[in-house]
């Protein structure tokens, strides 16, 4: 994954899956009627919620996943995914910013990890919605405080808001592109109006924002990157840290909102600490020597072979298996149809045939993962066999803006015989760049125009090394000229957001109710702006119109036909070369970890829930 979607993913993690209020309908848990003549008709709620219900009554304690009365103490330690970084502010689009960020700032409401679409009050204690719900006052917590014991009050809610719309980085301005205006009516009370056919996400997009101070930044640049680390009002604040080698986040002892119950039994590391390592396998070492104290292992081959250390064998270090409910998302290898030589998506289903999953899986990874054929991938919204007639009922009119392959079954990657060259793929790959008017030139394939069909994988880790160099072995043989080009994370960083790449290694997640993450990931406004999620490039009018569809769907069930179809529309265009996906998280850690026994569905919250268990880390200390 991009560095920067990575951070700016997770700093919204409770908003990637959830969609927010349409024009009809109450899709939120209501409270009581207000009763002022003022606020005739507005509603009153805990919570924000897209289709159906808050799983929590008004009066919960906890959220079940969390063990109240968690222990607190100890490091957490695990290495960054990234090779350097160069800021500390996170929210705009220049820098490379450090992993971990979104540990220092409260927003107005908190995400449950147990809910693909829900939010609880934090900042904001209570929510009153307009009866048009364009308006929305949100009540504040008066013992809400940044780290320097100032309030925090609506002006700083409104001044966060508005200054992220304006100045933010592109994507969190993607986000708020629906925020009209938010006033501070008072000291504890901010009114946020919407723009006129707001989009479903809207409100919930903004409820997740960051808050700021406006006193910190009128003394401070909020435009400008630099290593100055910030005021915060979150559970920690930035700590001991060295540019590009590590970062440390320190708990902050007398937290104002430690006790709310959107954070009971969370928070319980004494220190969070990021360890910045140029290549993965050194990271690696660094765990095996105790310098880090956990790690989540990428590759099958490492979790198969790597861990014959005397750490593991004593016992000191164990590994864990821990199932992930989540959708595993989509990754692949993204072409860059900004770039001629990706122009005919006959060129691109080509080169997908040069990738030998089979013979990967059973050679490389050790027969652990399964393909990934469909943007999403393992749930109800993943498009199969002929179209529905509801599928139908959407496709119809957009027929002349897609391949005639769209009203068939889905494009599925092919399957090889598991030799590593597979003559019948590499024959049906031929056929393909013929039928695109390529044509052979000695050993050299030229596209239409004579230029050779060449290109670059651009990575900053050697991760993907020994996948990559297969498939360039099949693609030499068919003429072209493939090349690996390796760069560190803030030049890779900068290239991305320029969109300046041919072919890129990324992983993207799509949670149970997608909503904006649709147009960051596939819209054509994303491809076009410098820092946007649609590395591909993607720019088809009937991409936009279902993804709109998508963002206006009145019900899940609504919701899930037209992800249906859009997956269809996407895996028709071949835009990437699909790769695989584990059913389980692969954990290893040194003994001295607790955590909660229930998993929540949709992340571990390794350093949210898990906490360091005193007896554990003295027996392993005893044993070293």
């Amino acid at each position: 994954m991009h560095p920067l979607a990575q951070l700016t993913l997770t700093r919204r993690a409770a908003l990637l899956s959830a969609a927010a209020l349409p024009l009809f309908g109450l899709p939120v848990r209501a409270g009581q009627d207000l009763p002022s003549a003022e606020n005739k008709g507005w509603r009153k709620t805990y919570g924000l919620s897209s289709f159906g219900e808050l799983n929590l009554p008004e009066n919960f304690t906890q959220f079940p996943y969390a063990k109240a009365g968690a222990p607190r103490g100890g490091q957490l330690s695990m290495e960054a995914v990234a090779t350097s970084y160069d800021s500390l502010n996170g929210l705009i689009l220049q820098g490379n910013p450090a992993t971990g960020l979104s540990l220092v700032n409260d927003s107005l409401m908190a995400g449950s990890l147990d809910e693909d679409n829900a939010l609880y009050g934090l900042v904001a204690r209570a929510v009153e919605i307009s009866p048009d719900r364009r308006q929305y006052r949100f009540h504040l917590r008066p013992e809400a405080r940044f780290h320097d014991q100032s309030p925090l009050t609506a002006k700083d809610v409104a001044f966060s808001l508005l200054i992220l719309r304006e100045k933010g980085h592109p994507l969190i301005r993607q986000l708020l592109r629906d925020l009209e205006n938010a006033v501070a009516e008072a000291d504890d009370v901010v009114l946020v109006s919407l723009r006129e056919g707001f989009g479903r996400d809207s409100i919930l997009n903004i409820a997740g924002q960051p808050i700021l101070s406006a006193a910190y930044y009128k003394a401070h640049n909020f435009e400008r990157s630099g290593m100055e680390p910030p005021l915060g009002s979150g559970a920690y604040k930035i700590g001991a840290f060295e540019q590009g080698r590590y970062i440390a986040y320190d708990r902050v002892p007398d937290y104002w909102a430690k006790d709310l119950a959107v954070n009971v039994g969370q928070n319980n590391f004494d220190r969070i600490r990021y360890d910045y390592f140029g290549e993965r396998a050194v990271g690696f070492e660094a765990f095996k020597s105790g310098t880090v104290n956990l790690h989540e292992s990428a590759t099958a081959s490492e979790w198969a072979t790597g861990y014959d250390f005397p750490a593991m064998r004593d016992g000191r270090v164990v590994k864990m298996e821990i199932p992930d409910r989540r959708s595993p998302g989509f990754q692949g290898f993204f072409f860059n149809l900004r770039r001629p030589v990706f122009k005919d998506s006959r060129v691109r289903e080509a080169l997908g045939c040069c990738l030998d999953f089979e013979w990967d899986n059973r050679n490389l990874f050790y027969g652990a993962y399964k393909r990934t054929v469909s943007y999403f991938e393992n749930t109800d919204m993943m498009a199969v066999g002929l179209p529905s007639p509801e599928e139908l009922a959407i496709l119809e009119p957009l027929r002349a803006k897609v391949p005639a392959d769209v009203f068939g079954p889905p494009f599925i990657p092919p399957v090889s015989d598991g030799s590593g060259q597979d003559r019948a793929l590499l024959q049906r790959a031929n056929n393909l760049l013929k039928e695109a008017g390529c044509r052979r030139e000695g050993s050299q394939l030229l596209l239409p125009d004579g230029t050779p069909l060449a290109f670059e994988v651009l990575e900053f880790s050697n991760a993907f090394d020994k996948v990559v160099q297969p498939m360039f072995k099949n693609m030499k043989l068919l003429g072209i000229d493939p090349r690996l080009r390796a760069v560190d994370s803030a030049q890779y960083k900068q290239r991305i957001d320029n969109f300046d790449f041919d072919v890129v290694i990324d992983r993207k997640m799509i949670g149970g109710v997608p909503g904006d993450e649709l147009l960051a990931y596939f819209g054509s406004q994303s491809g076009k702006t410098p820092g946007g999620l649609n590395l591909a490039g993607i720019d088809d009018s009937a991409v936009d119109i279902l993804i709109d569809k998508a963002l206006k769907a009145q019900s899940r069930a609504e919701l899930v036909v037209v992800c249906r179809v859009l997956d269809r529309v996407l895996r028709a265009g071949h835009y990437w070369i699909p790769n695989w996906f584990s059913p389980n998280r692969r954990i290893a850690a040194w003994d001295v970890f607790g955590r909660p026994e229930a998993v929540p569905k949709l992340d571990l919250g390794i350093s949210s829930l898990w906490w360091w268990d005193a007896e554990k880390a003295a027996a392993v200390k005893a044993k070293s």
